[in-house]
């Protein structure tokens, strides 16, 4: 059974910094794809950060040039560095897996999902 489970959000103020982490199990798919996704209130879920196989990742407009995506194969696990964070960063976040290939930001390409962690940035 694949599971999925995030840590690291909590309370940071404008300009802070967080990372966020996401252990992985059971995932079976020889490729893959991992992604952040974050969800406000009232807001539909966006995806913000993707990365393939090989490393290589992909942002929305909104958080590139702040966020950095990766992973470490060998402990199974996501991370999601969050810098310069501001306000309208505050979200739930999730990390998310799916089968290999263009490895997209739409939340349709991923079938697993980890609980959510919580940002909140304050101003």
């Amino acid at each position: 059974q694949v599971q999925l489970v995030e840590s690291g959000g909590g309370s940071v103020q404008a300009g802070g910094s967080l990372r966020l982490s996401c252990g992985t199990s059971g995932y079976t798919y020889s490729r893959r794809c991992m992604g952040w996704f974050r969800q406000a209130p009232g807001k539909e879920r966006e995806g913000i950060a993707s990365i393939d196989n090989d490393g290589i990742g992909s942002y929305a407009a909104s958080v590139k040039g702040r966020f950095t995506i990766s992973q470490d194969n060998a402990k199974k696990t996501l991370y999601l560095q969050m810098n310069s964070l501001k306000p309208e960063d505050t979200a739930m976040y999730y990390c998310a897996a799916g089968p290999g290939g263009a490895c997209l930001r739409s939340p349709v390409y991923y079938n697993y999902w980890g609980q959510g962690t919580q940002v909140t940035v304050s101003s």
